[in-house]
């Protein structure tokens, strides 16, 4: 008998869907859909096309659910469609879109980086919302895949693998291209370390 690794449940549910499951299909897009929009909205700087993309995502999954074989992990999969999807909106889009969208408003009930609730002064705040926005914006500006690959590291939480599963490519390629991404994020953040706004 071979060594398969057991599969996760989202790959069971997806093996479900392929054989007609609907119900799977709705548990996998309420398991991910939060992950996936705010993913794509980090990646794209803009809310509401971000829950677009994510809706075509989750279409691109299901028309695809028939030729599914579990290789890898599901969010793997997923999130090797989502930086497709918003990588080739970025190259349409190009700089219009996505230089409008920096000043990074949070919508209403859209889930945000918040800070502690200490709010010592107001000028504090100003301080953390204006640390935060430059924080965002040189993520922004960094090249689309080492974007894409930061998002993944920093704020899904996914490991080297699972980042070279997405762009099918070596761990040790994730490891450079994290590492030119933290270099030039570092260069651009460095006045803010020395206390500088």
């Amino acid at each position: 008998m071979s060594s398969a690794p057991a599969l996760d449940f989202d790959a069971q549910l997806m093996l479900r869907v392929r054989e007609g499951d609907e119900e799977c299909f709705r548990a996998l897009l309420e398991r991910h859909r939060n992950s996936l929009v705010g993913y794509l909205y980090r990646m794209i700087q803009d809310s509401g096309r971000a829950e677009d993309l994510a809706q075509d995502v989750f279409l691109r999954i299901y028309k695809s659910r028939a030729s599914y074989e579990p290789t890898a992990r599901f969010t793997t999969w997923m999130f090797r469609i989502a930086t497709h999807v918003a990588l080739n909106w970025l190259r349409n889009e190009k700089n219009t879109r996505r230089q409008e969208s920096l000043d990074v408003r949070s919508e209403p009930g859209e889930a945000r980086l918040e800070l502690p609730d200490r709010r010592p002064s107001v000028e504090q705040s100003l301080l953390d919302e204006v640390r935060l926005n430059e924080v965002r914006m040189a993520i922004g500006s960094l090249p689309e895949k080492q974007r894409a690959a930061v998002l993944m590291h920093k704020y899904e939480g996914m490991d080297y693998a699972q980042i070279a599963g997405v762009f099918d490519c070596s761990e040790s390629a994730v490891k450079s291209l994290l590492f030119r991404a933290y270099e030039s994020l570092r260069a651009k953040l460095a006045h803010l370390v020395r206390g500088e706004v």
